[in-house]
């Protein structure tokens, strides 16, 4: 998985029926556009993301 600044993590549910939740991934400090990831998420809160199967990366210019 890599990303670039700017771009937007989703964190998809475990479970049916909950929302995934997503931000903007504000600082990368693995190598090479690894992760984790310092993302400010929608809701308010910044958090260090080590990304797992559930989530996905939003590639800027992507459509959906």
């Amino acid at each position: 998985m890599q990303a670039q600044v700017g771009e937007r993590i989703l964190i998809h549910s475990r479970q049916v029926g909950l929302p995934a939740h997503g931000g903007e991934i504000t600082e990368i400090r693995g190598d090479a556009g690894g992760p984790p990831y310092y993302v400010h998420f929608d809701d308010g809160h910044d958090a260090l993301v080590f990304p797992g199967p559930d989530c996905e990366i939003v590639h800027e210019g992507a459509q959906r």
